[in-house]
């Protein structure tokens, strides 16, 4: 019972520290073992203090780590440009949902396009090597599900804006994210 009173003591103090910047443990006279803030009496044995961390903040400037992992494994990318409608809600799709994206512009990249989709009609979704033509909100909410993408940004989660054309334009072979595939038949690129 005395070990109970003890951690439900320790647990309470950590809880509720908001100020305290050290924490000390020692074994008393009678061979308890006590936790304080205060310093021990000279006749503890077995001293131990602790520097504990002031104030209890948790970072929320950071992307979650279920978002970090869909982000890794399923990058996002927008194929777009101020073509309407569509092209609006799109945008609006992914950010309502705080999905951190990378939006390219055909126009400005029509043969990476026509290569990554095979035409040139806006918009074109990539999460991950999943490819979604023209825009239909619950296709495209099935995808993101699917990948892991959170339904609505988490409390206190601001997404980025969408990185301008950094990302690859489409999976490789093997069906990974990564570089365009070469057409057939021409050079492999050299190593460097």
């Amino acid at each position: 019972m005395r070990r109970l009173t003890i951690a439900a003591l320790v647990l309470a103090f950590f809880a509720g520290q908001a100020a305290a910047a050290q924490l000390y443990r020692w074994v008393d006279d009678k061979g308890n073992v006590e936790y304080r803030d205060t310093p021990p009496p000279s006749t503890a044995k077995k001293v131990e203090r602790r520097d504990v961390a002031t104030g209890n903040m948790v970072d929320t400037s950071t992307m979650p780590y279920s978002l970090q992992m869909a982000v890794k494994n399923h990058p996002v990318t927008l194929w777009a440009y101020d073509c309407g409608d569509p092209c609006t809600k799109a945008r609006v799709h992914l950010s309502k949902r705080g999905i951190p994206y990378t939006e390219r512009n055909p126009q400005k990249e029509p043969d990476a396009m026509k290569k990554a989709t095979g035409s040139t009609d806006v918009p074109v979704l990539f999460v991950g090597s999943n490819q979604l033509k023209g825009y239909l909100d619950t296709a495209w909410d099935s995808a993101l599900d699917t990948a892991g993408y959170p339904k609505s940004p988490p409390p206190g989660y601001k997404p980025p804006p969408p990185v301008q054309g950094s990302a690859p334009a489409a999976p490789d072979p093997k069906g990974k994210p990564g570089a365009d595939p070469a057409p057939k038949g021409a050079p492999a690129p050299a190593a460097k």
